[in-house]
């Protein structure tokens, strides 16, 4: 149990998750499984900002989830799948763990209304 819980503080995941938090950056990473795609393009469908489109790539780019190049003065970013993969181990984790918990409550329930016809 101790290893569970140390996994749910693991500082990787837990920036992980924060990037994944704002729907802007979402947004952005929505756009970007469909390929690469330049910074202003990005930002365009946002409404915002360019500095604010930026620092929602930093946090993006620190977390791993994305990667970006220059090339002349255009910068573009592209999605790196394989930084999913602690979100998606861990949400298996949970979903085993409440999968299991749901079970045993319904075992339980189904006890209880077997013993109430007896």
């Amino acid at each position: 149990m101790l290893v569970s819980v140390m996994a749910n503080h693991d500082p990787d995941l837990s920036s992980l998750f924060q990037a994944l938090a704002d729907p802007t950056r979402r947004a952005i990473l929505a756009r970007l499984a469909q390929g690469p795609a330049a910074v202003s393009e990005l930002a365009r469908p946002t409404g915002l900002r360019l500095p604010t489109v930026m620092r929602h790539l930093g946090v993006l780019e620190d977390a791993g989830l994305i990667a970006t190049t220059k090339d002349g003065r255009v910068r573009s970013c592209a999605i790196v799948p394989e930084a999913f993969q602690p979100v998606q181990s861990w949400l298996e984790a949970q979903r085993t763990m409440w999968e299991s918990r749901l079970d045993r409550l319904d075992d339980y329930v189904t006890n209880l209304m077997k013993e109430r016809t007896k």
